[in-house]
This record gives C-alpha cells, sequence and structure tokens, in this order.
C-alpha cells in the first residue's frame, strides 16, 4: 500500500519544485568554497567582511542542499542513522550559517530596515532548528519534524530572496525602495506558510506528516 506523499497532488509537486530549487541554488553558492570566486558585483557592501560572506554562503548552501531529503518517511525508515548524521549537520551548518550572517546583517544595504530583516530572520532560524534539535533529543519525533518544517521554510529564504531580488531588477525598481522590503519580504511569507500547512495538516490527519511513498 503507498503513502501520499502529501495531502493533495498540489503540494507534492509543491515540495518536488521546492526541492529542485534548494539543490541547484545551493550547488551554484557552494562555488564560493573554491579560492579566488569573485563576489557578487552587484553586492559591494560584502567586501566589508568577506570571510564571513563565503563561511556563510557555503555553511548556508549546505543546510539548504540538505535538507529537502530529510523530510523523506522512507530515507529515514530505511537509513535512520543516516538520518541522524545528515540532521547534525544540518543544524551545525546551520549554526555557522547564522554566526556568520550576522557582520553581513550589519553590513546589509540600504541600512537599518534591512539589517532588522535579515537579523529577525537568522533569530527565528537559529530557535525553529534548536528547537527542532531539542525535540529529537527528546525523542518526541512528530514535534521534532514541525519544528524543522519551520526550520527549513527559512532555510528556503535563499531561495525566496533570489526570487524577489530577480522580479525587483526586472521591474526596474530602484534598490533603495526593494531592499528593505525584500529583507523582510524573503523569509516572512514563508514561515507563515509553513504554519499554515501544519495547522491545516493538525486538522486534516495525524502529525505523520510529509509522507512520501
Amino acid at each position: 500500500m503507498k503513502t501520499r506523499i502529501f495531502a493533495s497532488p498540489a503540494l507534492a509537486w509543491s515540495w518536488g519544485l521546492l526541492a529542485l530549487s534548494a539543490l541547484a541554488i545551493g550547488a551554484v553558492s557552494l562555488r564560493y568554497a573554491l579560492p579566488g570566486m569573485p563576489f557578487p558585483m552587484d553586492l559591494p557592501s560584502l567586501e566589508l567582511s568577506p570571510r564571513p560572506f563565503i563561511v556563510h554562503a557555503v555553511s548556508a548552501s549546505l543546510a539548504l542542499v540538505l535538507g529537502p531529503l530529510q523530510f523523506v518517511p522512507a530515507w529515514r525508515a530505511r537509513f535512520p542513522a543516516l538520518h541522524s548524521w545528515v540532521g547534525r549537520a544540518y543544524v551545525l551548518s546551520i549554526a555557522v550559517a547564522w554566526l556568520s550572517s550576522l557582520p553581513l546583517a550589519v553590513n546589509a544595504m540600504t541600512g537599518a530596515v534591512a539589517a532588522a530583516g535579515f537579523f529577525a530572520l537568522g533569530l527565528a532560524w537559529v530557535v525553529t532548528t534548536g528547537m527542532g534539535l531539542a525535540r529529537a533529543l527528546q525523542r518526541r519525533l512528530a514535534e521534532h519534524r514541525r519544528w524543522m518544517l519551520r526550520s527549513f521554510a527559512l532555510t528556503a529564504a535563499a531561495i525566496t530572496l533570489r526570487i524577489y531580488l530577480g522580479a525587483s531588477m526586472a521591474a526596474d525598481i530602484d534598490e533603495e525602495l526593494s531592499y528593505p522590503v525584500i529583507a523582510w519580504l524573503c523569509w516572512v511569507p514563508n514561515a507563515l506558510v509553513a504554519e499554515w500547512y501544519l495547522r491545516r495538516q493538525g486538522r486534516t490527519q495525524r502529525p505523520q506528516a510529509l509522507q512520501f511513498p
């Protein structure tokens, strides 16, 4: 008997698209681990903190690449030890990415509003991940999966950030206007969608969540 991936095919396709986007963006961003890789020309503020930028780009990319596979129940059931070790790597990657993001947020383009958005993202990211880790250590696995879904929704800010930046450039919106908004828009809707999904799931089925074939 097969178990459905999500409550609807639309959610299954959405998760598949999210996973492919995460793998693509994560793999491309890992190029900053290579020596001599130039910084993006449109982000000159990164020149103020080059080493934290490299550390953040690599660690956040690892989290983005590792995250999707962790939600596949067949993977968890067949390779529980590997699932645990990948989970540890995901949590460690986020801890490093958060710490290295602090100087980047301080130097965020366009000033205080954008900086506050990225600081808030980092705080929400490390808190949700920490809660997921704590629930795993307590063997409260249903709650662990819920917190880690919240965590990955924030990890996916790396995807939505690029979407909104590209859209604002295509629409020729002034960076001084768009960037402070994008600093919040790249993660707040993600968190709200994750929370909506978890609440909807709680009303319609047991918290076995994210069931894959």
